[in-house]
């Protein structure tokens, strides 16, 4: 997952414990084998390799991320779009250097969820050149997975971390919930607040995972598919959902609808606590 990840439940002794610490791992290292753009060998990139060409076979797991996909794209107006991630080929991080047009535009043409050919059990990227990558979700819906996993095998207390993307099983064993404390997106060694969370998810999106700046400006990883260009409008959105995946999302989305993401995060039955780009915090309880 390319992050720090942990686990953390209550187990009635050491070799329970281990023996479904495993299980989880295990789970999570499948997904990430299975859907990482990374891997030759992984659905996403067997999908990708045949952009243009023709359409892949995938099993039920897989279109049911894509369905999932889909559904995001209209929940967003367009805006989150799992085959943007082409974007990131103008963009280093690690160098203060923003692309022209020149790089941009032939990046942009493969952009687009109306270019993609899905249903039964196929997906066709329709233009060579194109991806797609459920970098998006992907951690989430691992982070989701392991928790079930290891609630169906009777944990109640504890949660799940892939890289601050976090599941939550239970409350802590004295029944007291956890302290989830929300990186200040200006200072890595200071929190802005701190949630008390035993149920369902968390997840942040923030300006300040990888960026650079380049004249008084900040350029983060977060890009509109629209016209390539990073998202400026909130240093970072924390989520409460019932699942890991919809929170993420949400942040997500929250992100790249900038100025319109309190709208939206209103309009959703979900906790959140946002820091606009003037440092303000913005929250509602669930």
């Amino acid at each position: 997952m390319a992050s720090r990840c942990e686990l953390r439940f209550a187990a009635p002794d050491a070799r329970t414990a281990a023996l479904l610490a495993q299980r989880a791992m295990d789970e999570v290292l499948r997904i990430e084998t299975k859907y990482s753009r990374y891997r030759p060998d992984s659905i996403v990139s067997r999908i990708n390799a045949a952009a243009g060409r023709e359409a892949v076979h995938c099993d039920a797991e897989t279109m049911s991320l894509v369905s999932y996909a889909a559904a995001l794209h209209g929940a967003s107006e367009g805006l989150f779009d799992i085959t943007s991630g082409v974007l990131r080929r103008a963009w280093d991080f690690r160098q203060p250097r923003v692309p022209g047009k020149e790089v941009l535009e032939p990046l942009l043409a493969l952009v687009g969820w109306d270019k993609v050919g899905f249903g039964g059990k196929e997906v066709y990227l329709r233009q060579a050149g194109m991806e797609i990558d459920f970098g998006g979700f992907g951690k989430e819906y691992a982070a989701d997975r392991a928790a079930a996993l290891l609630a169906d095998a009777g944990v109640r207390h504890g949660y799940v971390n892939l890289g601050g993307d976090m599941r939550f099983i239970g409350p802590r064993l004295n029944g007291r919930p956890w302290s989830i404390g929300i990186q200040d997106p200006r200072d890595p060694d200071s929190v802005v607040a701190s949630i008390p969370v035993s149920h369902g998810a968390l997840a942040t999106s923030g300006d300040y995972e990888r960026y650079f700046e380049l004249d008084g400006q900040r350029y983060c990883h977060i890009l509109d598919p629209r016209d390539g260009m990073p998202v400026r409008y909130w240093r970072s959105v924390s989520v409460l959902a019932p699942m890991a995946a919809a929170a993420g999302s949400c942040s997500t989305i929250a992100m790249l609808k900038q100025q319109d993401g309190l709208n939206f995060l209103n309009a959703s039955d979900m906790g959140y606590l946002a820091v606009n780009d003037q440092g303000q915090m913005l929250f509602r309880d669930v």
